[in-house]
């Protein structure tokens, strides 16, 4: 009888646990002090384009923020290298300054995860960053952090998939 009435019990446990996760408005109106963000890399904005450069490679960033006196004034990114650098300045003489977007456009830690991220899509942004209320650096998001809180909150959904994806031809065999 006690066997009986622990089974059913167990077996309400695992179906609870099994229940279906919804990715929802309410997911997303989470602030983004719920990622999972790296502290953001400052640099002076008289750094040399080649030093910065150097640095994002050595470790492995797609992007540094630009202070002066402690406060944001601009973010140098992969793009910037790509589209302000090569073919157009020396990198050697050129400085962080002469190549960042100034002004980025930031966040603070209790905007939500769907501002941030509407931000993002709207501007072309891959990385953003966050700032106290006193325009002081905390943290940079990327496209990464929020793909990683979306795995994050549906783990058996994308990590248990098979290693090779499964599809069906559209010929018939021997067509």
């Amino acid at each position: 009888m006690y066997d009986e009435v622990d089974e059913e019990l167990s077996q309400m446990y695992e179906e609870d646990e099994r229940a279906v996760k919804v990715l929802d408005s309410s997911t997303f109106r989470k602030p983004i002090k719920h990622l999972r963000v790296r502290k953001a890399l400052q640099v002076p904005p008289g750094m040399s384009v080649a030093d910065v450069v150097q640095l994002m490679n050595e470790k492995r960033l797609g992007c540094v923020l630009v202070t002066e006196n402690e406060k944001l004034t601009g973010i140098f990114t992969e793009r910037d290298v790509l589209k302000k650098v090569v073919g157009k300045l020396d990198m050697a003489k050129a400085t962080v300054k002469d190549a960042m977007t100034p002004n980025p456009e930031s966040f603070q830690q209790d905007d939500s995860i769907a501002f941030v991220l509407n931000a993002m899509h709207v501007g072309g942004y891959r990385h953003v960053p966050i700032v106290d209320e006193k325009k002081r650096p905390v943290a940079v998001i990327s496209i990464k952090d929020i793909v990683a809180f979306i795995l994050d909150n549906f783990p058996e959904d994308v990590l248990n998939l098979p290693p090779k994806p499964m599809r069906k031809t559209e010929q018939r065999e021997g067509a």
